[in-house]
């Protein structure tokens, strides 16, 4: 990692901004995870950030300057059956920035970090994430299309805030983890194994999967759920035009209150 960041600044500049979106996953049940599955995501989904976090942070602080965007998930609010290796992972992220941001004001720093806390998004991390099951797996519907998070990402770089949520999803598994955790954890034990399986029969034993080793060729941005995917979020475009939005709310009534003045 600090190679790689040697190497774009010498050839294209100073860095801005630094994006962590490492991940890898285990669909499985934790009693189906094997202790090098666990360490394997653990690895990649959470050390992957905080090494590529490491090497922003050693050229931003001398600057005082830059920002750090972590893409996270709202699971990393709340944990889900069969995604206990990704989930955990995410979890320690949260921690690991909560961690960081304090150090940072402690320091009188500038450098600003963002997470990004996204839904479940057609990629093509479904046809290569190592499973135990005999179905094809998929996201938890909704199901959003990649360039939404991409639009997320791209904002949250430049309008650095502690957390973007994105989605309605994002917003009501992260609330409904505050006030009902119990009630969610039944929900989910009686819903969302077979939520997270399209009607696709595999074999995960001749599967090939990304765990270890990357795919082979580039498979692109996304995944087979298109038909499905959403493109568009009203909960993401009205926090990222909360200020006009407010304005116009404001506006709007200050013209209200202003006819009801002057009627007869």
């Amino acid at each position: 990692m600090e190679r790689a960041a040697a190497r774009i600044e010498r050839e294209l500049g100073p860095i801005d901004v630094w994006i962590n979106v490492a991940m890898a996953a285990v669909l499985a049940e934790v009693t189906d995870t094997t202790p090098e599955e666990f360490l394997r995501v653990t690895q990649v989904t959470y050390l992957g950030s905080v090494h590529g976090t490491q090497a922003a942070l050693r050229r931003f602080i001398p600057r005082d300057r830059g920002t750090i965007v972590q893409v996270g998930s709202a699971l990393s609010r709340r944990g889900i059956p069969l995604q206990a290796t990704y989930c955990g992972a995410k979890h320690a992220l949260k921690g690991f920035l909560d961690s960081l941001r304090a150090e940072l004001r402690h320091h009188g720093s500038h450098v600003e970090v963002a997470l990004v806390q996204l839904p479940g998004l057609d990629t093509p991390q479904f046809g290569w994430v190592r499973t135990r099951l005999r179905r094809h797996p998929q996201p938890v519907a909704p199901i959003y299309r990649p360039e939404l998070a991409a639009r997320a990402v791209a904002y949250a770089a430049a309008h650095p805030r502690r957390e973007l949520w994105v989605g309605l999803p994002t917003v009501y598994t992260i609330v409904g983890e505050k006030v009902a955790s119990g009630l969610m954890d039944r929900y989910l034990g009686r819903t969302n194994e077979q939520a997270q399986q399209a009607d696709i029969a595999i074999d995960p034993s001749t599967r090939r999967d990304n765990l270890f080793e990357p795919p082979p060729g580039d498979p692109g941005a996304h995944g087979i759920f298109g038909d499905r995917a959403k493109g568009r979020s009203p909960q993401l475009w009205l926090t990222m035009h909360k200020r006009a939005v407010l304005a116009g709310t404001a506006i709007a009534g200050l013209a209200a209150t202003l006819a009801a003045t002057r009627a007869p």
